[in-house]
């Protein structure tokens, strides 16, 4: 078995918030790539509908996914999974992730994010688990002085969110620094959209879209009225603001290339990889491949600037690929293919699903009291 060209032993890898849109992209990866991967995931935000379907794409490997219904700021449900599992690595998804909300709601997003962190690590530190891979974002740049953006351009936020995200990675640092033995990969990356390619995996919010993505795909399937376009005399070249999409598929393997960086060199401390293409693209040029791709057209509505927004955000790729030996493989065509095929067949996300697979044929998974499918258990 191989990763990135490198052979390894049947590793064990955390992922926390793993049932969610990257996460279950991601634990999918990892299955495939040969790792045993451990699910924690309070469902929140989330669905099992979601990992039922990651172990029926995994095929044979999926007998090597655990699940746990867990939450981050239970210390005591952490350490219940520690003391079954002996971890080699952790990847860090789970966490509250809209801007907007952390603006209204602050207290929420600093206990999830940095005191379920502060939880995770200290339980790692006991268990002597010190690799974690910790899923940043572009959002911790603020309003970039230049583009494209890269890992030494100034940090700057300006939400509670991006806040969360840089006092996370500052934890990070510190510990680094302080003993030599932890390995942290900071992944910050920019605009995820997409879906799985077979369209059973996609991304499923709850409640109000908080990305250009899920609103254009919620107008096609007839769920709203329209698009809202938020400014359109920026100074690009169709006057809507420019960003770095990046296919979900992508980031997955960006994890699966971070992991294999950690275990492969042991003098990393903490260090920040910015993922994405390189490539900006317009609101209305997003607009316009998802109408080729679904061959059918999305009323829009224009609308002034909100504030705070950005003309124009990519990033530079060059220290992924050189370091991490890895770069995006697909264009906006691609993303916008099978955020359709997903969207197509699940209009309603989840919630929609009317499969009858293996996958599906077992008991509820509530409180992961049985272990038909998944192999699940509770935290504690």
């Amino acid at each position: 078995m191989t990763v990135n060209g490198g052979p390894h032993l049947e590793r064990c890898i955390l992922v926390t918030g793993g049932a969610g849109y990257i996460g279950t992209h991601t634990s999918l990866q990892l299955l495939l790539d040969g790792y045993k991967v451990v699910i924690l995931d309070n469902l929140a935000n989330s669905s099992e509908e979601g990992l039922r379907r990651v172990v029926d794409l995994a095929g044979k490997q999926g007998e090597k996914l655990v699940f746990y219904k867990a939450d981050l700021c239970d210390k005591d449900a952490i350490e219940a999974v520690f003391d079954k599992h002996r971890f080699d690595a952790v990847i860090h998804f789970a966490g509250l992730k809209a801007v907007g909300e952390s603006c209204a709601k602050p207290l929420p997003y600093y206990i999830n994010n940095i005191l379920g962190t502060l939880n995770l690590l200290d339980v790692m530190n006991v268990y002597n688990c010190k690799k974690l891979v910790f899923s940043s974002s572009a959002t911790v740049y603020g309003q970039p002085e230049s583009v494209p953006v890269t890992e030494e351009s100034r940090l700057f936020v300006l939400n509670p969110y991006g806040r969360t995200k840089l006092q996370v990675e500052e934890m990070m640092r510190d510990i680094t620094a302080a003993d030599p033995d932890w390995r942290c990969i900071v992944l910050r990356y920019f605009n995820p959209v997409g879906a799985h390619p077979s369209g059973r995996l996609g991304e499923d919010p709850q409640g109000f879209p908080n990305n250009l993505m899920p609103f254009v795909q919620q107008v096609a399937v007839g769920r709203r009225k329209e698009l809202t376009v938020f400014g359109t005399d920026y100074n690009t070249k169709d006057g809507t603001g420019v960003r770095d999409y990046i296919h979900v598929q992508d980031l997955a393997t960006g994890h699966s290339a971070a992991l294999h960086k950690l275990f492969t060199t042991p003098d990393i401390g903490c260090t920040a990889y910015n993922l994405g293409t390189g490539k900006g693209t317009s609101v209305l040029e997003i607009v316009a491949a998802f109408e080729k791709a679904a061959g059918l057209k999305i009323p829009l509505r224009i609308a002034g600037r909100r504030p705070g927004d950005c003309s124009v955000v990519y990033t530079a790729t060059e220290k992924a690929r050189k370091e991490l030996g890895w770069k995006a493989q697909n264009g906006i065509d691609e993303m916008c293919r099978d955020q359709w095929k997903w969207a197509s067949n699940n209009p309603d996300g989840y919630r929609s699903s009317q499969e009858k697979s293996p996958a599906n044929d077992s008991k509820p998974l509530a409180n992961g009291n049985h272990e038909a499918v998944l192999n699940t258990d509770t935290a504690t």
